[in-house]
């Protein structure tokens, strides 16, 4: 069973979380989303409160949209909107490529990197996972200090300050307790993006991202020419919390909900 958040009505808008994380990332975006769509936000399998399949995790980036795919049938939506995040944002591409969804937006999408930029990728989220190991009280203590929420989330976000203690805590315990954390990451050292979507894409990409790096967007422009690329100035990898308002807004012009971007 996958565990969603549901909000909003018009057309249908799925949400596709990175490695690590939970349907609860895109909450600073949910509600103007909701306002033009009906929103979906997935825990995918083996994170948040989704749990491992029962087949076991999966092995490839096929059986993980796979999963995504069949949720999408089970549901009854039939070619939605997609957005997505870093394993998210590559789901989404690789669905849009099977002929599943109506538009793709891919936040800083994984599979445009080189086996050095994935091994710092994946070494660098473990390590964050790592630290999640500390007791449960000691960092809800610790995550009421910007400065220990700067430095336990600055390589994720480029503004941890707009991180709430609250929400600080959740994130730390989603990568710590995500089941299918070390099963994906395995996967993800034999995959590369390939593919032409034949529907609508933005490739969006933070200019200060430090776990995709923002020189990744150039692969993606020229492996999808015909896509719309935009930058994210100032915003991280998970760029929700850094610029909400241009996040949700790039998203709102794939799905045709608005017709520009600033």
């Amino acid at each position: 069973m996958i565990v969603y958040e549901r909000r909003g009505a018009g057309e249908p808008l799925v949400l596709l979380h990175g490695i690590g994380h939970h349907w609860q990332a895109w909450l600073p975006v949910l509600d103007r989303l909701a306002e033009a769509h009906d929103v979906i936000a997935v825990d995918l399998p083996g994170f948040g409160g989704s749990p491992m399949p029962a087949e076991g995790p999966p092995r490839d980036m096929a059986k993980a949209v796979d999963g995504v795919a069949t949720f999408l049938t089970d549901l009854g939506l039939d070619r939605p909107h997609v957005a997505g995040n870093s394993l998210g944002g590559a789901i989404a591409l690789e669905l849009a490529n099977a002929g599943l969804v109506s538009s793709v937006t891919a936040l800083s999408p994984a599979g445009f990197w080189n086996r050095r930029e994935l091994r710092w990728a994946i070494g660098t989220l473990t390590a964050h996972r790592w630290g999640t190991r500390l007791p449960e009280p000691f960092m809800r203590t610790a995550f009421r200090y910007g400065a220990f929420r700067a430095l336990c989330f600055g390589m994720i976000c480029a503004r941890p300050g707009r991180i709430t203690p609250e929400v600080a805590l959740s994130d730390a315990l989603a990568l710590r307790d995500g089941h299918a954390f070390r099963a994906v990451a395995r996967a993800g050292r034999a995959y590369a993006y390939q593919g032409a979507p034949p529907v609508p894409v933005t490739i969006a990409w933070g200019t200060r991202d430090k776990i995709l790096p923002y020189r990744q967007a150039a692969r993606a422009k020229a492996a999808l020419p015909e896509a719309r690329h935009v930058d994210l100035p100032g915003c991280g990898h998970v760029p929700m919390s850094d610029n909400p308002d241009l996040v949700a807004s790039v998203i709102l012009t794939t799905t045709g909900a608005t017709r520009s971007t600033p």
